[in-house]
């Protein structure tokens, strides 16, 4: 199958994610817009019959004082990842990213590797000797995504560390999410634990509504997430990050955003952002204030917000990130005994890939990073 690369319009990269099942939002071309400080480039593959069949949403991150770039492909580019000329794909792309003065390339093929329902990963909480998901046996593997490793190993590409270098913006190669698709609500309901189902009825008996909110209510949003980032020790993101990300994916596609609010007697207590793409749904941020916690604000938001993806026929609910760590001491568990509430399944991606075009730059880009 000979392929052809070039640049394409935004129209047309959109025009072919919204003829797919579902893709990730890092690769529609409205993400471009909320990644103000990197470069973008929209791609496209080329079939012999001059049909559209992949694309790319490259971001490009200048070096400091020199013209050279990191070209990097979050959770792309969406292509047929299990095709057996693969080469066929990706040389031609290196080809390209190399003449528009890449120095490196990153990109995160959107490929499963492995999958652990919420039995298994309870078993292995239980267990004294696990440490990690990896020593769990996996409920589900995906024999191809292994090939998908083998090939770009043979091809030069380099797997990045775990949460590896990137300016910040790397994704997580461990995620937790919920199957709705055969599933009617009230088996998603009965998969939540003992524990979900009490707080949700908890919610609900105290009078916590949900309701949502729109690009005004951003700023009451803002309030939740910075009271969030001093008691859980992060950075926070500015109130104009999240209204460009309003602004310019709801003009893309209306849908495309969401904002939630679990308020108890007038007051919002916990928020959260949605995202979505096609039959695909995102929990991507939560935040919640430090006052009102017993009435459960969180779970009745999350089961609202799984109601609303499931009425809208999403086939997956994805709770984002998580560790890999089962130990109950990592301070990064809380995060995953949350969300194996949901009963939904942990999930492993291939993971990043790195792809050093000038060796010399990418250690340097290397050692500075190691050094922030």
């Amino acid at each position: 199958m000979s392929l052809t690369l070039r640049t394409i319009s935004r129209e047309q990269h959109l025009a072919y994610i919204q003829s797919l099942p579902s893709a990730s939002h890092c690769q529609v071309p409205a993400w471009a817009d909320v990644k103000t400080e990197w470069r973008q480039e929209n791609l496209g593959w080329f079939d012999r019959t001059g049909q559209l069949v992949g694309v790319g949403l490259v971001l490009y991150r200048q070096l400091p004082k020199i013209k050279r770039y990191l070209a990097y492909l979050p959770e792309g580019p969406v292509i047929n990842w299990y095709a057996p000329n693969l080469d066929d794909w990706l040389k031609p792309m290196l080809a390209h990213l190399k003449q528009q003065g890449a120095f490196s390339v990153k990109m995160g093929p959107p490929v499963v590797i492995r999958r652990w329902d919420a039995p298994a990963i309870k078993a292995g909480i239980q267990d004294p000797d696990v440490k990690r998901l990896r020593d769990v046996e996996a409920t589900y593997i995906e024999p191809r995504a292994f090939e998908v490793s083998d090939r770009l190993r043979k091809m030069g590409w380099q797997q990045a560390e775990d949460g590896g270098a990137g300016f910040g913006d790397v994704q997580p190669r461990y995620v937790y999410q919920v199957p709705l698709a055969n599933r009617s609500l009230d088996d998603v309901h009965k998969g939540f634990n003992q524990l979900w189902r009490r707080n949700i009825k908890k919610a609900e008996k105290a009078g916590v509504e949900v309701v949502q909110g729109g690009y005004y209510d951003l700023e009451e949003w803002q309030r939740l997430y910075e009271i969030t980032a001093v008691r859980d020790r992060f950075r926070p993101r500015p109130l104009s990050y999240f209204q460009r990300m309003w602004s310019v994916l709801n003009t893309e596609d209306p849908n495309r955003m969401r904002l939630y609010f679990a308020r108890h007697n007038g007051v919002n207590l916990s928020a959260a952002t949605m995202l979505v793409v096609g039959g695909h749904v995102w929990y991507s941020y939560g935040a919640s204030d430090n006052i009102g916690r017993e009435v459960r604000p969180s779970n009745a938001m999350q089961w609202r917000m799984l109601r609303d993806a499931y009425a809208m026929g999403a086939t997956v609910y994805d709770l984002r990130g998580i560790s890999d760590s089962l130990d109950e001491t990592d301070h990064l568990f809380g995060l995953i005994q949350f969300k194996v509430g949901t009963g939904g399944e942990a999930v492993e991606y291939v993971g990043e890939w790195d792809f050093p075009l000038n060796k010399m730059l990418h250690k340097a880009l290397d050692m500075y990073m190691s050094r922030r």
